[in-house]
């Protein structure tokens, strides 16, 4: 374990008290991360697929995929996050939150044997918010509400202690069923009462615009490898052609063609990858008629065209399997 963490505070930390609280609480999840994360770079527990630790040793990136709902906390290093044309930079003192699912292109920014980037991510249940809201016990809604469907927010020692009696269910896993509920149900609430809060609400709220993009989001998720009309995913959003896209624009900075093109190149990749296909092949799968505009978009992508990135994706897949096994063995 390293004996010096990194020294963010939120700017909200005001008292010597609340600082320390907080980096005890912090240190905290960096051994839990540490220990369930040792030799492997990702742990997630099939007792409590909601829950994932994430530990690297050197900067990744660029690293393209699909963002669920969730809350994201970093323990230790830094990240960015693309959305479309937003840039996310968060650290220890931030959480990133993400209302929708929504294609991204993520780089760990500081990592290194001595200091290994350490985060820890829950996915978030849109109902259980809307359930936790709609019972009216919550104090007002601090901050702004806005249409974006991912942002950062102030971490406070309260949602990391919470974070650690969630990660310490783990080592007693018959108490999930039971416990883990009420637990993720705290998380919820320290974070429906952050400086984030008023965005939150809006995740749940059933008939907003967020609810109603997300199930045109749905039909794009299951239907991208197919021919889609903007009217039928308006239509399944339940709103007018202008409406539609005003929404889906802000709240996925991005439009519905964009977001369509993510999927196919993410999943075409994916393809490549694991299943070994070439690059033709993965085209044809996803939906591209033509394999130069795939392979133009590919490489603007991802910065490389795919038999260059396959390269190099894994090169970088056997040195990271080689340093888990050293890891291992030490």
């Amino acid at each position: 374990m390293n004996d010096t963490l990194d020294t963010a505070v939120p700017a909200g930390i005001s008292t010597a008290l609340e600082a320390r609280r907080f980096e005890e609480a912090r240190a905290g999840l960096a051994q839990s991360i540490e220990r369930w994360t040792d030799g492997i770079q990702v742990h997630q527990s099939p007792a409590l697929p909601s829950l994932s630790m994430y530990r690297s040793h050197d900067p990744v990136g660029p690293i393209c995929g699909l963002y669920q709902p969730s809350v994201g906390l970093i323990v230790q290093g830094r990240k960015r996050v693309l959305l479309g044309s937003d840039v996310f930079v968060y650290d220890p003192s931030t959480f990133l939150v993400t209302a929708l699912n929504v294609p991204t292109v993520t780089h760990i920014l500081d990592a290194s044997p001595e200091k290994p980037f350490m985060s820890l991510l829950m996915t978030l249940d849109p109902h259980e918010i809307n359930r936790l809201v709609l019972e009216g016990q919550l104090p007002p809604a601090r901050g702004q509400a806005n249409e974006r469907a991912m942002t950062t927010g102030s971490v406070h020692w309260p949602l990391l202690r919470a974070f650690q009696r969630l990660v310490d269910l783990l080592d007693v896993p018959d108490s999930i069923p039971v416990l883990a509920p009420l637990v993720q149900r705290e998380i919820l609430y320290w974070l429906l009462v952050s400086d984030q809060g008023a965005r939150l609400r809006q995740i749940g709220a059933a008939g907003g615009p967020g609810h109603q993009i997300a199930r045109a989001i749905e039909l794009l998720k299951t239907h991208f490898t197919e021919t889609l009309r903007i009217e039928d995913l308006a239509t399944e959003a339940r709103m007018s052609l202008s409406t539609f896209h005003h929404h889906f624009k802000q709240l996925t900075a991005m439009s519905p063609l964009q977001y369509r093109k993510r999927l196919q190149l993410n999943e075409a990749r994916r393809l490549m990858f694991s299943e070994h296909l070439d690059a033709a092949t993965a085209a044809y799968r996803v939906g591209y008629e033509s394999a130069s505009q795939f392979s133009r978009e590919y490489s603007r992508e991802f910065g490389a065209p795919p038999v260059r990135d396959m390269l190099q994706l894994r090169r970088a897949a056997l040195q990271t399997a080689a340093a888990g096994r050293s890891g291992a063995v030490a």
